[in-house]
């Protein structure tokens, strides 16, 4: 025990609850970046990333885009019109194009260079006539008319349709075959423009009479025999499916508690 004043004892040291022993300094860490909070207040740093297409105010092209292609969905589509949402099968048109590239028609510098020849020549024309894909949808409906075309291919986006809808109502009718392809560019590239409606294949060489044979076989059986189109839309939005849904449910419920009360 120790002497001296009382509120100097062990026994009033105890009584007060004071620990006298040294406090014992927790163990730091040091590295190379301090820890600091973001702070996300104004004038503070800088704001995360967030999904802000809700809030985008769209170009006015895409806008129309988005709502043509809505109401196509939700207006019923005419036969006429409705066909050309059925296309040829990627690995068809991938055969198709690599026929056509062997067809190009000669460009404005290789024609000059041609006619500056055949000037030099004097005017004869040596060998046969070569072989060219034809385009201009006024062509391409004679040459379906006077029985020419082999194949013909016409762009499923031609804007106004109606220039086009009756194209294959005609290559049925004189027993073309033909074929609807997904892209009026694509079809452009082929002959040098930027955009083309419809091509058509009336000659091959020897060596590709094979391929397009296989081409003409596809599309009479993919489209000239395919039978009548059909109509197109009428497809409602989630909502109005769910509104109908909700209400035949209703009158299935309720006709079968009638038939439980008429048991």
């Amino acid at each position: 025990a120790s002497w001296g004043p009382w509120w100097c004892t062990d026994a009033a040291t105890a009584h007060s609850g004071q620990n006298l022993e040294p406090a014992k300094k927790e163990a730091t860490v040091e590295t190379l970046f301090e820890h600091r909070p973001k702070n996300f207040a104004i004038g503070g740093d800088v704001q995360p990333k967030r999904d802000l297409t809700r809030y985008v105010k769209w170009p006015k092209f895409v806008q129309v885009q988005r709502k043509k292609k809505i109401l196509l969905l939700r207006l019923k589509v005419p036969p006429s019109l409705n066909q050309f949402k059925t296309t040829a099968d990627k690995s068809v048109a991938a055969q198709t194009f690599k026929l056509l590239k062997k067809y190009q028609p000669e460009t404005k510098k290789e024609r000059k260079e041609r006619l500056l020849q055949l000037a030099a020549d004097g005017g004869k024309q040596s060998g046969k006539a070569p072989h060219f894909v034809k385009c201009g949808m006024n062509f391409v409906t004679k040459l379906i008319e006077s029985k020419r075309a082999k194949l013909v291919l016409i762009a499923h986006d031609c804007e106004p349709m109606e220039l086009l809808c009756w194209m294959p109502a005609l290559c049925k009718a004189k027993d073309i075959p033909y074929m609807i392809i997904k892209g009026k560019s694509r079809l452009g590239q082929v002959v040098n423009k930027d955009q083309a409606t419809c091509l058509a294949i009336t000659s091959v060489r020897k060596e590709d009479e094979a391929d397009l044979a296989k081409l003409v076989s596809s599309a009479k059986a993919n489209f000239n025999d395919a039978g009548r189109p059909k109509w197109g839309g009428g497809i409602l939005g989630p909502k109005a499916q769910h509104v109908i849904a909700k209400r035949e449910k209703a009158l299935a419920d309720e006709a079968a508690k009638k038939a439980g009360l008429m048991i």
